[in-house]
């Protein structure tokens, strides 16, 4: 029986070509390994890269969860390096992530002015980056992960700047890149051509990508950069799900090390939580990653600043 509602007819939309679109990130953005970056220094981060070495050598996860907003902070080369040399196993972005990454690989900019382009009802209607729907829908035909089928079309494609591409390296090298959309939250969703129904197939098939990689992460890292809700969230589940199966085989998952990476200051001793009276109690990454699923045995740790500085320092100890 068909809803009784009435849904919008997407037929009605003006689409218009990325040609058009005034971009606040253009291709200077992106730093060589090479360049000059923010200085950052914390006490814990030769720990972190020490610890990616030795779960390195014993053959266990090294995740790295990461929101949209590190790729437009211009740091693609570091996590390239890191999926090529092997530092990284797996890593998993929000749906704004694929789409930075595309528009960047295709054009060299990314990224519009929401205040801008909302008030014209422009926002997100761009040809271009809606064609990643059908990319999207033939994930879901072929029965390939969203990110999987993201790097593959890159990969092949010839865009000017797919060097830049995580989602193409990510495919290249034979690492896991799953995205984890939300219906409703990428501008994608606004297109006539998307498929909900292929965007929950594929990137459902990308959760149970990644908590395949989780069912490893005994012994383990797993990163999070700016993921205020996708990180914590996705991890939570994957891993209530590795520990069931682990449980059952007399095995655990619980002997790991966590770190988050974001600009929200944490009062107070970041291994507990706060009182859910403090804003900060809703802060996810502190109480999910750094407090809770670390609680029987893990480690945790934190680290504020800018991505643009933060992400190269590390990858700087990791060399």
């Amino acid at each position: 029986m068909p809803s009784k509602y009435e849904t919008f007819d997407r037929t009605r939309l003006l689409i218009k070509p990325l040609a058009e679109r005034v971009h606040d990130l253009e291709i200077s953005r992106w730093l060589a390994l090479g360049d000059a970056t923010p200085p950052y220094e914390h006490k814990d981060l030769g720990v972190i890269a020490a610890k990616l070495r030795e779960a390195s050598a014993r053959g266990a996860a090294r995740i790295l969860m990461s929101g949209a907003h590190v790729l437009r902070a211009g740091v693609n080369r570091f996590l390239i390096d890191w999926i090529e040399r092997g530092v990284i196993t797996h890593i998993a972005f929000n749906g704004a992530g694929a789409i930075h990454d595309y528009e960047l690989a295709r054009i060299g900019a990314t990224t519009e002015s929401v205040a801008r382009y909302i008030r014209s009802g422009e926002f997100g209607l761009w040809q271009e980056t809606g064609e990643l729907n059908d990319v999207i829908a033939e994930a879901a035909r072929l029965e390939l992960g969203l990110g999987e089928s993201v790097g593959r079309h890159i990969e092949a494609s010839s865009f000017p700047y797919r060097d830049l591409s995580v989602f193409a390296a990510a495919y290249r090298c034979g690492v896991p890149a799953t995205v984890h959309a939300g219906l409703g939250y990428d501008i994608l969703h606004e297109h006539p051509n998307c498929d909900g129904a292929a965007v929950g197939a594929s990137s459902y098939r990308d959760f149970l990508i990644f908590a395949k990689s989780v069912e490893n992460l005994e012994g383990g890292v797993m990163l999070s950069f700016g993921s205020a809700i996708m990180a914590p969230e996705v991890y939570l589940k994957a891993l209530a799900m590795s520990r069931n199966v682990a449980h059952q085989q007399g095995r655990v998952v619980k002997n790991f090390a966590t770190a988050v990476f974001d600009m929200v200051p944490i009062a107070g001793d970041i291994h507990k939580e706060l009182p859910k009276s403090d804003p900060g109690y809703y802060f996810r990454p502190h109480k999910t990653i750094l407090v809770r699923t670390v609680a029987d045995g893990g480690e945790s740790y934190y680290f504020c600043g800018d991505h643009r500085a933060t992400l190269p320092a590390l990858w700087r100890l990791t060399r």
